[in-house]
């Protein structure tokens, strides 16, 4: 096997290193104040700073002054500060990519720096510093990361990526339109169409693939649980590998949902030997006019120079099978390590994405993130016209192409053989003795419609810093559901109050044929709809929980007009900046819940089951939790069960499920009446 020039993590770690983090207290900067940083930063990256008070700190700025205040005693900064002086830096007006190594490590550089900031002000002067000298979409990225992770932005918003790379998001042709509108200095709103035409089978769920809060979700919960993250920049992720398992699942899950409301077949996972039906042409430009790569119909899937052979997948695909079917992998010490247990899913998941806490990256490799850069690649696997990245290079816009699901499809696949390998949970480990589900049922209608959705453009338009910003911006249909309410009736049958997770699932009940999913079939297809924590006091217990409470989703993130009102609205009157709801933005947009059914009506299985809070709780005062992201925002997983329990192991007689009245299950129907969304 040839060596991988992608993805080298095991070397790149070292290079991070340091001990210690930053100090977890709160300091006398207000959030409003912090907010009006990062907003601040990150407005039109690409030109120099516009805030006046950010150019006046970097103007006084020496970056090599207070560096014993660092943990690392400033080494970070020294090496970044040298890559600068010996022009090893990316320069800027070149596209990023985050599966890029050396582009990443320069990125990560900033990031570690930020990181081990002792202090706001310390910390915004050298974000500012080198937003001036680095690539724009590597300090982007840099930021962003540490924003995420760092106790100073605590309850920071990030705006939302799709207004501060707009050109990611939206076609060449409504720039265009953006472009001439600055030039003639006319405010301009301008619809944005879905890739392709009727003509292509997938332009039906492009409403899904393209909507710009699913990238937000998939980009956000990456930064959350970036690969490259180890235990040098800050505390242990708990549960990650699991968790790049889980949410992986879950879309595939809902795309195979979508395609079932628009009468479309199935995802078909990818085949390393067989043709890609699908292309995909983004009708996307980099800020500087690198187009975004197409890939034709009907490829067979070729090598790519200076990635990697399709051979070199195919090997680690096996050693990873091998270990699925052995029940133990093997750690780069040499030694055996049991995965069929309930860990093996986390260690299965670091393995296969892979990331840093992977047991044996140089054997196991890292087969997801290099197949993502050897489909990206295949328009031009070598490299003849010297294509920029493709969309399945950046998780801002993976998403959009049906290949990643193919992708993600096979993965998932992978994970499934594992999970098949474990034993079932029999009666005792799924009863939840003394409580009885009576009755669940829907209040409100299950229906989708589709909405415009407007998004600014400010970002993607030059100017200079006399000329006043305009009113530019460009609107996307996109799905919404109609609010609704899950009612549970449940019996408590214990002499005092009981703590109980409940947690709610749904899937398609027939495949595009018409045919019921048999029990263990549809139970692999679930889409997790909720799971909340609950005290049941004894006797009937009549729960109502409304679709927008969910944990599995988040609010959308609010647009960089909204931050910036609120922003200076609390800065004027000198009160405190709300927004704690936004923070974590890892979750699926609460608009997204349901899959968008359609004018027949889409039947779906919805099941219910109530567990022991008790024995699920893997930190106290769970009764007192309104809500939590179950995605784990910051790492915390208040259930100890496994994501999808007790659905995610093989089921060989559905009757267990139906002799135990902790669980129980209803057919709903999923309507949308807007059968076509239009193309403008």
């Amino acid at each position: 096997m040839k060596t991988l020039v992608v993805f080298a993590l095991v070397a790149a770690a070292s290079a991070y290193s340091f001990s210690g983090f930053q100090r977890d207290e709160p300091d006398e900067v207000p959030l409003a104040q912090k907010q009006h940083d990062i907003s601040s930063l990150l407005y039109k990256v690409y030109e120099p700073l516009h805030d006046a008070n950010l150019k006046t700190l970097v103007d006084t700025f020496d970056p090599e002054a207070n560096l014993s205040n660092f943990p690392d005693g400033g080494v970070a900064v020294r090496k970044l500060l040298k890559e600068l002086k010996d022009h090893k830096l990316e320069e800027k007006q070149h596209f990023f990519s985050v599966f890029n190594d050396t582009q990443r490590e320069q990125a990560l550089l900033l990031t570690n720096v930020l990181l081990q900031c002792q202090d706001w002000k310390t910390g915004i002067s050298y974000a500012a510093y080198f937003r001036q000298r680095l690539n724009e979409e590597e300090f982007i990225y840099a930021l962003y990361a540490a924003v995420r992770h760092s106790p100073l932005s605590r309850n920071v918003v990030l705006p939302p990526i799709y207004e501060i790379l707009p050109h990611f998001f939206t076609s060449a042709e409504v720039l265009q339109k953006a472009y001439r509108a600055k030039i003639k200095a006319t405010p301009g709103k301008f619809v944005t169409n879905f890739t392709g035409t009727p003509n292509n089978p997938e332009y039906r769920v492009a409403y899904f693939t393209e909507d710009i809060g699913l990238s937000t979700h998939y980009f956000n919960w990456h930064l959350e649980y970036p690969f490259w993250w180890n235990d040098t920049f800050g505390p242990h992720i708990e549960r990650k590998g699991e968790t790049f398992f889980w949410i992986h699942h879950q879309l595939n899950n809902r795309f195979d949902a979508e395609r079932l409301s628009n009468h479309l077949d199935l995802v078909q996972k990818l085949h390393w030997d067989e043709t890609l039906h699908d292309g995909f042409h983004p009708h996307t430009t980099y800020k500087y006019g690198d187009r975004f790569p197409i890939r034709p119909d009907d490829i067979h899937i070729e090598n790519v120079d200076h990635v990697a052979e399709v051979h070199d997948l195919v090997v680690l695909e096996n050693r990873i099978r091998d270990a699925i079917d052995h029940g133990y992998i093997i750690n780069k010490e040499g030694s055996k390590v049991d995965i069929r247990n309930e860990e093996g899913i986390d260690i299965l998941g670091n393995i296969i994405e892979s990331s840093l806490y992977s047991p044996n990256v140089e054997y196991y490799g890292s087969l997801n993130n290099l197949a993502h850069v050897l489909l990206g690649h295949q328009g031009d696997p070598h490299d003849k016209y010297h294509e920029a990245p493709s969309v399945l290079e950046h998780y801002e816009t993976a998403t959009r192409d049906p290949a990643f699901y193919q992708l993600h499809k096979y993965i998932d696949d992978l994970f499934r053989k594992h999970k098949d390998r474990l034993p079932p949970y029999n009666k005792e480990e799924l009863e939840f003795r003394g409580v009885a589900i009576n009755n669940i049922n829907i209040d409100g209608p299950l229906e989708t419609y589709i909405e415009d959705y407007e998004y600014s453009l400010v970002n993607a338009v030059d100017d200079k810093d006399e000329v006043e910003d305009l009113e530019i911006s460009t609107y996307i249909q996109r799905l919404k559901h109609k609010d609704f309410s899950f009612n549970i009736d449940i019996i408590n049958n214990n002499d005092g109050d009981v703590l109980s997770t409940i947690r709610i699932f749904a899937w398609p009940h027939r495949d595009s044929n018409g045919v019921i999913f048999p029990f263990n079939e549809g139970r692999w297809r679930a889409i997790e709809l909720d799971k909340f924590f609950k005290t049941l006091k004894p006797g009937e217990n009549h729960i109502v929980r409304k679709s927008v409470e969910s944990s599995v989703t988040v609010p959308d993130v609010p647009s960089i007009n909204t931050l910036h009102d609120k922003v200076e609205a609390a800065l004027t009157a000198g009160s405190d900046l709300h927004l704690e709801q936004f923070v974590s933005a890892a979750g699926l947009p609460n608009r997204l819940l349901i899959p968008k059914g359609n004018e027949a009506g889409v039947e779906f299985k919805l099941v219910v089951a109530v567990t022991d809070g008790a024995a699920d709780a893997a930190i106290n005062g769970l009764e007192t939790f309104e809500k939590f992201h179950h995605y784990g925002y910051k790492g915390v997983y208040p259930d100890k069960k496994p994501h999808g329990y007790p659905l995610d192991r093989h089921v060989p007689d559905e009757r267990i499920f139906h002799d135990i009245p902790n669980f129980a299950e209803t057919i709903v129907k999923v309507f949308n009446h807007d059968e076509h969304i239009h193309h403008h």
